[in-house]
């Protein structure tokens, strides 16, 4: 219904004015309901006496009064909203603290480009997570498995671990970090590892090992380099079972035994690249046989 018909039906009905036909279209309006209510609360009250414009007038300024408070209530809350949603977004981009993460996959290698130029080579079953933000004053990084550095210069830089912390003082160096298994080589400049809260420095062929907790003598390396970069492992008096892990890891396989002594130490490797050639490199020298069955691989002593 029309505004203007609306208004003229309301005035002739506060005047007691309708006709049958008017009486009908104003009981279809949207607020008949309303102003009847409102009609009988106020029967009983007694009033100035007043004409129906100016009450209808009265009436309509108090209604868009209504409204605009309304509307300013509501802008009003919309606008703290606003506000609040504004300082939140602020404090989360001024403190939200991003980091980068980097995982392997077993069988898998990866090279990644730290913030300074730094290159990490990432072994198989390995993580790097580090925070590009803080880079600059905070040259961090948390390391699950293995990887091998090449640190740009500039300030200190730490490689967080599970059962030690790196600090450089030099350019490269490689870091293994396993269940009962840490290890660091030093290839190139200064490496602190700190274990147990004692701070060890190696420089260019030494390495700290510890297995099972325990500090291993072996502190020496006749290469430049770790060999896995080159598609290789290479084990000197290492427990077998850690040979096991490592061509699990980088076969993507599993390996079962039978009268295998697993604490028993190894020397020796295997390639990365041949299946076949790898399992004959392990068994031959501990005179073990093994068999395939399926994804599995059974090393047993007949």
């Amino acid at each position: 219904m029309e505004t203007m018909e609306k208004e003229y039906l309301v005035k002739k009905w506060l005047d007691h004015d309708l006709n049958a036909e008017e009486l009908e279209a104003f009981k279809l309006l949207d607020d008949y309901e309303t102003l009847t209510k409102i009609s009988k609360h106020t029967e009983t009250l007694e009033t100035p006496v007043f004409s129906s414009e100016a009450e209808f007038k009265a009436l309509k300024k108090a209604i868009q009064s209504k409204k605009r408070q309304i509307s300013k209530n509501w802008l009003s809350i919309l606008s703290k909203t606003a506000a609040i949603f504004v300082i939140c977004f602020g404090i989360y981009k001024f403190t939200y603290n991003p980091e980068s993460s980097f995982t392997t996959m077993v069988a898998q290698k990866d090279e990644i480009k730290l913030p300074d130029h730094s290159i990490v080579n990432l072994n198989s079953l390995s993580s790097l997570t580090f925070s590009e933000k803080k880079w600059d004053t905070n040259r961090n990084v948390s390391l699950k498995g293995e990887a091998f550095f090449n640190v740009a210069k500039g300030a200190t830089f730490n490689v967080n671990t599970s059962h030690g912390i790196i600090t450089v003082y030099g350019t490269e160096f490689n870091v293994k970090t396993r269940e009962n298994y840490f290890e660091v080589v030093c290839y190139e400049g200064l490496v602190g590892v700190t274990y147990k809260g004692n701070e060890v420095k190696l420089k260019p062929g030494n390495r700290f090992l510890v297995l099972k907790d325990e500090i291993s003598p072996q502190n020496k390396t006749n290469y430049k380099s770790p060999l896995w970069l080159e598609n290789e492992s290479i084990f000197n008096s290492i427990p077998y079972r850690e040979v096991i892990a490592e061509l699990e890891r980088q076969y993507n396989i599993k390996i079962a035994t039978i009268n295998v002594d697993k604490d028993q130490l190894f020397t020796g490797g295997f390639s990365h690249t041949n299946l076949e050639t790898s399992l004959k490199s392990i068994t031959a020298p501990l005179q073990l046989t093994y068999v395939k069955k399926g994804n599995t691989i059974i090393l047993k002593r007949d």
